[in-house]
């Protein structure tokens, strides 16, 4: 039995990376390959990493690294590791932002030692066939695999034939926003839509629920203040298990109007077309490959307009037929391409030709 060690970030905390992380690793590939894992989440117990890379007697490193520049440093050390060990290493890109890290916003030293280390890879493993490039140049094609992010099946509802029902029946349409408090991930663009609402007084239409982690103070403290007195507004807090699946259900339109550096293929957009829910995002990063106006409404990052989009809101609750079969659509592709099953076959497949 080949093995294999996930040099990797695993939950807590949950995030789209470590989600898929752990997806894997506690797959039905366990039974087919012996894995191993050492959890770099924690940076504080570097050291100890390091020496568990350094001990690990596994046949392939599948590793996960990091977008941002302290990080990348780290894992020119792992990387070295991994190649005084003469063991093949496959990594694998949970974002879109790498390519530009080691290019743009490192020194030139920085950026050769990448290179080279890219260059002894086994394989790279991008989300999506726009994200191709991040390794063009660096390593021949049929050493770039493609595999996209899916939705566990937990997450993915058994039938969405109640919420189309009461689609069509006319009820108050609920908006989700179901992600880490980012700016950038466009959280404040949908309290600007439910401040829209209030103020035309539409909230009988439109209820706006929130739900995720607070990372930056200063991102709570404007989330309170602007969601005060908005009668149409609810915070859930940090959601999992059966309160995030019944969140989902209730739902029937997802906003995800991303501009976030590291985006890759949010999870959440896949989740929520799961559920049956339209989808309101923008044109960022690998998102095109999963969510464009036939999944919903999709903005150009670079024109984010609040007022356009609630157009498409009063369009969705005016025509409610219109917004079922986006609903319906996005429920069957999910079923279709991007469920737990196919990402471990996928993984299965790039595993096998290692």
């Amino acid at each position: 039995m080949k093995s294999i060690c996930f040099l990797a970030q695993f939950p807590p905390p949950m995030h789209g990376l470590s989600k898929a992380v752990a997806t894997l690793y506690n797959s039905r590939l366990k039974e087919k390959y012996h894995f191993s894992k050492i959890d770099i989440t924690n940076n504080k117990r570097i050291l100890k990493s390091l020496v568990e890379l350094w001990k690990c007697k596994s046949d392939v490193v599948y590793f996960t690294p990091s977008q941002t520049r302290g990080g990348n440093l780290r894992d020119l050390v792992f990387l070295k590791i991994i190649s005084w060990r003469n063991k093949k290493c496959i990594v694998h890109i949970h974002g879109g932002y790498y390519r530009q890290l080691i290019d743009y916003n490192v020194p030139s030293w920085q950026r050769k030692m990448n290179y080279q280390a890219v260059k002894r890879l086994a394989g790279g493993i991008v989300l999506g066939h726009s994200l191709h490039s991040i390794f063009e140049g660096l390593l021949p094609d049929d050493r770039i695999f493609v595999c996209p992010n899916c939705v566990d099946d937990a997450f993915i509802a058994p039938s969405i034939d109640e919420k189309i029902n009461k689609i069509k029946e006319g009820e108050a349409l609920h908006i989700l926003y179901l992600s880490n408090f980012i700016e950038s991930r466009g959280y404040r663009d949908v309290l600007e839509l439910a401040k829209i609402a209030a103020d035309r007084g539409d909230s009988d239409k439109f209820v706006f629920h929130f739900a995720g982690k607070f990372f930056d103070p200063a991102e709570q403290t404007y989330f309170e203040e602007h969601s005060k007195g908005l009668p149409n507004v609810a915070y859930h807090g940090i959601v999992g298990g059966q309160d995030k699946v019944d969140l989902l259900n209730q739902s029937h339109l997802f906003s995800l109007i991303s501009r976030y550096p590291n985006e890759g293929q949010p999870i959440s957009i896949l989740e929520a077309m799961g559920n049956g829910m339209a989808i309101i995002t923008t044109d960022h990063a690998g998102i095109p490959e999963i969510a464009s106006h036939e999944n919903g409404f999709a903005c150009s990052k670079l024109h984010i307009d609040v007022n356009e989009i609630y157009g498409y809101l009063l369009d969705c609750y005016e025509h409610r037929e219109k917004l079922a079969t986006v609903c319906k659509l996005n429920y069957q592709v999910v079923k279709k391409k991007y469920t737990e099953r196919q990402y471990i076959d996928n993984m299965d497949k790039i595993f096998s030709t290692l």
